[in-house]
């Protein structure tokens, strides 16, 4: 048995490189959620074994951990726990949730795989890693180049599944496969040369797909770490090289500076171009609604995380600080539990401590690097430019369990290598069947913290295909999936607001929409009572009870405490104040015209006015307010906040819904077509919401736009065109000699 544990065991410390290129379809987050299980379960399956080789008397490089740097990854373990501990929710730290599947105990794995290869691994690691890594990388980039080719041609290629906004290939998510990919270029480039003949040059292509995948992603992140590696390269060869490649690198430097001028001088027109890379990178500016949002998130979170600088919020926990100073006028998004960079999300996290120890692990794999150039440039030259793209692109992204793993492994494959130790067996006494007994309890764990969880997420997805079809069948999925007691509670609570607001609410009715509602709402107050720090789960539970069906009677105090539990862990958050507002104007809306009904509107235009002393700068409320003098019939205090709003006003699909709702009942077309101009830009594939617009810019006299997308509307969707009898009266009537050609 332990010969058998003794061949496998190899193989398991390679098994997670090959992880990139799993998804499975039916799961929640199937390009997560799989690899997070898979993961998990390969660490305790490789602890099982670790502790039978080592009770066997296996022999093992031991004497590596009397290397310092062999400790810094145990030091940052132990710092995660122990501001975890002493952390907002050591639970949820632990365990994390499927959207993210990282976590103390993801870590742990994690770190349990460098030491088990600093341990296991002998000199010839480091090459079966790389080689692996390279081959891994490739696939994956070809998937991408088909996603490509797919969306592009409108050819359906098996396997290969249409991409979630940008292409992320087999990872979900571009940013995700950009940073796997921007580490795997050059150890693709080291690999290749390792081979000879045909396979060097397949290798060589494999490196090339993979810088056309990060291309095709269009991350900025990750394409400015390699710029800034192309330039280190360059620079360093044209340096210190000899010969043809000294005064290649020269003259490739000259040219990117170059490049690089032209570049900006010419960043305008670029930033119109139809090609994602250049368009993008050309866009960078601190205006720029993506940077912006990332540049208030850094300032106020980084803030906020002074607060606590020693014992940091604890793992998982970065939503905490983010609520507290979230601004709906500085942040598009509406719920972070990131930072998008590394280095604070560890400071936020962890302290100043797991920061140092985070800096001082890249720091010391550069210095590796460094080392080893001193014997062979190429191979330091290559690790020293991953280590810097690695560090360079974690200042716009943050790390996933594929990209920690790899650099985790690349460190512990290096410190193997350069490793001249000899293996040794650790004196232990061994009692009869300890090994057994331990390994075998080991592996029980893989039910909790694999099994369960899989059942679970495999149940709420099920949960979904039923959840308007078959309410009963949906809920009972649903209870199912809670009562295995996993970490899933939380996810659970997401979801299933989705699901009732999203489309129950407003597509079932009786008896189904208040089993529905029910559902949704006790599981939302439960874990608000099991994570009350927790806004989303707050904001969520008020927005539910808010949209109760006709036959279920809320309490107002129970309606208003959880508003004010939400507004008090985020205090600019527009929905909570919003909700304020609603009850009043259903008490209003419920009652006939008269001085009771008048107060209660006015009482909720101060609620609206309180928000907006709060958040002064976000149009919204302004066209709330708007619309409640419109009701009121005074149309000049109307149009004097809607002003307000509109020089306010920056692109935002909500703030753009609304207003376009105002400006209908106003009739002012000309900027009913603005705003229905922005919800269209984002939409470019709802015809509903395509022909909307062009009736707005048919009334509002442009004519020639509105009749190129109501040709399209005809073309693709005859019926919908006939929907509105009057538009296609007047349509039809009028000379089509403005169309455009």
């Amino acid at each position: 048995m332990i010969r058998s544990v003794e061949k496998v065991f190899g193989y398991l410390l390679l098994a997670p490189a090959l992880l990139p290129l799993i998804y499975v379809n039916g799961f929640l987050y199937p390009y997560v959620a799989p690899k997070t299980f898979l993961l998990r379960g390969l660490g305790i399956v490789l602890a099982a074994a670790f502790v039978l080789l080592i009770f066997s008397g296996r022999a093992l490089y031991w004497e590596r951990l009397r290397t310092k740097v062999a400790w810094i990854l145990a030091a940052l373990l132990l710092v995660t726990y122990a501001t975890s501990l002493i952390g907002i929710d050591f639970y949820h730290s632990f365990w994390s949730i499927y959207d993210r599947g990282d976590g103390l105990l993801t870590l742990t794995v994690i770190v349990l795989y460098f030491y088990a290869i600093l341990l296991y691994a002998d000199r010839s690691f480091f090459e079966r890693l790389i080689r692996l890594v390279a081959w891994v990388a490739s696939l994956a980039a070809l998937y991408v180049v088909f996603q490509w080719l797919q969306s592009v041609s409108g050819l359906n290629f098996p396997l290969i599944e249409d991409p979630r906004g940008r292409f992320g290939g087999t990872l979900g998510n571009a940013a995700f496969l950009a940073a796997y990919l921007g580490m795997a270029f050059f150890l693709t480039l080291l690999a290749a040369s390792t081979f000879r003949g045909r396979w060097r040059t397949i290798l060589y292509a494999g490196a090339l797909l993979q810088l056309t995948a990060i291309l095709i992603s269009a991350t900025r992140g990750t394409l400015l770490a390699l710029l800034a590696a192309a330039f280190a390269a360059l620079a360093y060869t044209a340096w210190r090289g000899a010969g043809k490649a000294r005064n290649y690198a020269r003259i490739g430097f000259i040219g990117l500076l170059i490049l690089a001028g032209l570049f900006f001088a010419f960043r305008a027109q670029l930033a119109q171009m139809p090609f994602a890379p250049i368009q993008r990178i050309a866009s960078i500016s601190v205006t720029e609604t993506t940077v912006a949002s990332r540049l208030f998130v850094w300032q106020n979170i980084g803030a906020e995380a002074l607060s606590r600088p020693f014992t940091g919020y604890g793992a998982e926990h970065i939503d905490v600080p983010f609520n507290t100073v979230y601004d709906p006028v500085g942040v598009q998004e509406q719920w972070f539990d990131r930072s998008h960079n590394a280095f604070l999300d560890y400071f936020v996290q962890f302290g100043l401590f797991g920061l140092a120890l985070y800096l001082a692990l890249i720091t010391t794999c550069a210095f590796a690097a460094v080392t080893i150039m001193r014997a062979d440039v190429r191979t330091g030259g290559l690790l020293f430019l991953l280590v810097l793209t690695y560090a360079l692109q974690n200042f716009f992204v943050f790390d996933t369990a594929m990209t920690l793993w790899l650099f985790f492994a690349l460190f512990a494959a290096l410190l193997a290598r350069e490793s001249a130790v000899r293996e040794i067996v650790l004196p232990v006494r061994c009692v009869p069947w300890l090994p057994e007994a331990v390994s075998g309890a080991l592996l029980i764990l893989l039910i909790p913290v694999c099994i369960q969880p899989v059942r679970a997420n495999l149940l709420l997805s099920d949960a979904y295909y039923y959840h308007v079809a078959d309410v009963r069948t949906s809920v009972a999925l649903l209870q199912k999936g809670l009562s295995l007691g996993t970490y899933a509670d939380l996810e659970y609570g997401y979801q299933v607001y989705e699901m009732y607001t999203s489309e129950q609410q407003s597509m079932l009715t009786g008896e189904s929409r208040v089993i529905a509602f029910r559902f949704a709402a006790d599981t939302l107050e439960k874990n608000l009572a099991r994570f009350p720090y927790d806004a989303r789960t707050a904001a969520y539970y008020a927005l539910v009870l808010d949209a109760a069906p006709p036959e279920i009677l809320v309490h107002e105090d129970q309606l208003r405490a959880v508003i004010d539990r939400a507004i008090e862990l985020s205090p600019k958050r527009a929905q909570p104040h919003y909700l304020r507002a609603n009850i009043l104007l259903r008490k209003a809306d419920a009652l006939q015209a008269g001085a009771e009904r008048i107060a209660l509107y006015r009482e909720a235009i101060v609620e609206m006015e309180k928000y907006i002393a709060i958040v002064p700068k976000l149009a919204e409320p302004y066209y709330v307010i708007a619309s409640i003098y419109l009701v009121l019939g005074e149309k000049e205090r109307s149009k004097k906040w809607a002003d307000e709003g509109l020089a306010l006003y920056t692109p935002n699909l909500e703030v753009a819904k609304r207003a376009a709702r105002y400006y209908i009942q106003m009739e002012d077309w000309p900027n009913v077509a603005r705003f229905l101009g922005d919800v269209a830009g984002a939409a470019r594939d709802d015809l509903p919401t395509q022909y909307d617009y062009a009736k707005a810019l048919w009334l509002a006299g442009d004519t020639q736009r509105a009749r190129v997308i109501v040709e399209r509307v005809k073309r693709e969707s005859p019926r919908l065109f006939e929907s509105d009898p009057n538009f296609v009266k007047e349509y039809n009537a009028v000379p089509s000699a403005d169309a455009s050609p």
